[in-house]
């Protein structure tokens, strides 16, 4: 037998924004949440093109979540088959994994996304296939990598706005990858030379609330970019396609953002009480996790919780016992478990502890 019970949430009042349609020279773009995934703004976000060198993106990230990053690389014959941007190391160079991803993503070294591709996978095409299987993974539905670096003229990597955006998210819960695309410049010293990398992502000296992203251009994708920022427990995700303007509008598109929504705790980690529920009366319900969602000022009112649970005679502490659903209107947004265990009971006093509480309260 299962109970069903309406919890409608009341959230404080907050200072009211006038939203503000918006517009960009992009082709495709999109704003996102990155911890939730919302779509706050799209235009044409699911349609497939060239996306250029924010393909590197997923090359960063396979290195990072390899193990590998503090290992020394030798550079290989693999880089002869670079062309276009480079950080120009040369074969037998010494450096660690890491500096590579830091060439890749400050300078967006083609010759380092092929060093990467093969210290990582063995081999290039090996690795391509990591990245495919790696976006399937994560949900890029409408994505093909064919290399590592993003690079048209033999076949180049096709995705999505959209697809792009979910891959930022994912990688911004990286703590290596974080630290790297949100560095503005790095030195390096090898067995052959010194380099100082300044960062191709002009967002990092121009928004202030920027944290990160990656560049990209060819002459099929034309202008992409990608770019992270947080502001006030935000943190959001802009991305375009074949856009001129892109430092401009991804500025507009994370102020937008900024201005019209507001990060709300909805669900909160402990004990939770629920309006009319007397058959746990004896016991203690709870959450294990936070859950936050931004929101319009418009939406703030419309936020329902649903709570479905199971009514069992027997069960063990905390074992789950049902869900609680978190609605932004009829729209069903997250659902999370609702754990049991028993109430601890006060702890008994000997004779000599209540002799001395009597005593401390005289005072």
């Amino acid at each position: 037998m299962k109970k069903w019970l309406l919890v409608l949430t009341i959230l404080s009042l907050m200072i009211p924004y006038n939203t503000k349609a918006i517009e960009t020279s992009a082709r495709c773009a999109i704003l996102m949440d990155t911890d939730t995934n919302r779509i706050l703004y799209a235009n044409n976000i699911h349609e497939v093109r060239s996306v250029a060198s924010i393909s590197k993106i997923m090359t960063a990230l396979l290195a990072v979540e390899s193990g590998k990053l503090d290992d020394t690389v030798t550079i290989g014959d693999e880089i002869l088959d670079a062309y276009g941007s480079a950080i120009y190391i040369k074969q037998g160079e010494e450096m660690t994994l890491r500096d590579l991803v830091y060439g890749l993503m400050l300078r967006s070294g083609n010759d380092a996304a092929l060093a990467i591709a093969k210290y990582v996978g063995g081999n290039v095409q090996t690795f391509v296939e990591m990245m495919n299987k790696k976006a399937s993974e994560i949900g890029m539905k409408n994505t093909t990598f064919n290399n590592p670096s993003g690079l048209d003229e033999d076949k180049g990597n096709m995705s999505t706005a959209y697809d792009m955006a979910i891959l930022t998210s994912y990688a911004m819960h990286n703590e290596d990858y974080k630290t790297i695309v949100k560095t503005k410049n790095h030195k390096v010293t090898t067995n052959k030379n010194a380099y100082a990398w300044t960062n191709k992502n002009k967002l990092l000296t121009t928004y202030k609330y920027t944290t990160g992203g990656k560049t990209g251009y060819t002459e099929i994708a034309r202008r992409t970019l990608v770019s992270t920022a947080s502001k006030n427990g935000l943190n959001l995700v802009v991305v375009t396609l074949n856009d001129g303007n892109d430092f401009l509008d991804h500025k507009a598109l994370h102020e937008y953002g900024f201005q019209n929504y507001t990060n709300y705790l909805l669900l909160q980690e402990g004990n939770v009480s629920i309006y009319d529920e007397t058959y746990y009366k004896d016991e203690e319900l709870y959450l294990k996790n936070n859950f936050s969602y931004p929101l319009l000022e418009s939406e703030k009112d419309t936020i329902k919780l649903k709570f479905e649970l199971e009514q069992k005679k027997n069960f063990n502490n905390d074992e789950p016992i049902g869900k609680v659903k978190v609605f932004i209107g009829d729209k069903e947004i997250h659902t999370d478990d609702v754990f049991v265990k028993e109430k601890i009971a006060p702890k008994k006093l000997n004779i000599f502890q209540k002799i001395g509480k009597w005593f401390k309260n005289l005072w």
